[in-house]
C-alpha cells in the first residue's frame, strides 16, 4: 500500500530551519554544522585504535585531543545524534519508516551503492578542504550574511547544475 501522507510544506520547513539556525547562534554563539561531528568521530576512532599518532602535534586531529580533550563532547556531536534519532522518530510516525534502495530501472543495486559512496566521499573531501559542510559552510554562513556562505551554496549548486547533466544515467 502506498503512504499517501504529504510531506511538509518546504517553505515552512525552510523557515523552521532558519529559526533553528538562529536559536542555534543565540544559545550556543555558533551555527548549524555536522562535518565536524564526523571529524570528531574519526578523531575518536583513531584515539582508540592509534594513540600514538594523535598525540603527535602533526596529526591531523590532534587538535581535538590536546590538554585531554575528549572529541565526542562537542555539541555539534549532540547536534548529528539529535537529527539521526529526531529523523527515525519522524519515520516513524509518519509510516514513512523503510529500507530501501531508490535507483533507475537502468541501473543496478551495485552501481548505485558504489555511485552513493563515492558521491559521499567526494563531497566529505570537499567539506574538509572547505572547512565545513553545507550546513555550516552554507547555511549558517548566509544566517549571518558572511559572504562565504553565499558563494558557498552559489557555487555548490552551479557545480550539481554543471555535473547533473554528465551523471543524469544515474536516474534516468
Amino acid at each position: 500500500m502506498e503512504n499517501t501522507k504529504k510531506y511538509m510544506n518546504p517553505y515552512l520547513a525552510g523557515f523552521i530551519l532558519g529559526l533553528i539556525i538562529l536559536f542555534s547562534f543565540w544559545h550556543t554563539r555558533e551555527g548549524l554544522g555536522s562535518s565536524g561531528a564526523v571529524k570528531r568521530a574519526v578523531a575518536k576512532i583513531e584515539q582508540i585504535v592509534v594513540p600514538s599518532h594523535i598525540e603527535n602535534p602533526n596529526s591531523y586531529f590532534h587538535k581535538y585531543v590536546k590538554n585531554g580533550k575528549e572529541p565526542l563532547k562537542n555539541r555539534l556531536v549532540f547536534m548529528v545524534i539529535g537529527l539521526l534519532l529526531g529523523g527515525f522518530i519522524s519515520g516513524i510516525i509518519n509510516n514513512r519508516l523503510k529500507l530501501k534502495l531508490e535507483h533507475s530501472p537502468k541501473l543496478t543495486s551495485k552501481k548505485r551503492i558504489i555511485a552513493a559512496v563515492l558521491g559521499g566521499v567526494m563531497f566529505g573531501i570537499g567539506a574538509s578542504f572547505a572547512r565545513g559542510c553545507a550546513s555550516g559552510g552554507g547555511l549558517s554562513a548566509m544566517a549571518v550574511f558572511a559572504t562565504s556562505g553565499f558563494v558557498l551554496v552559489a557555487v555548490m549548486f552551479g557545480t550539481g547544475y554543471l555535473f547533473a547533466w554528465f551523471f543524469r544515467k544515474l536516474w534516468l
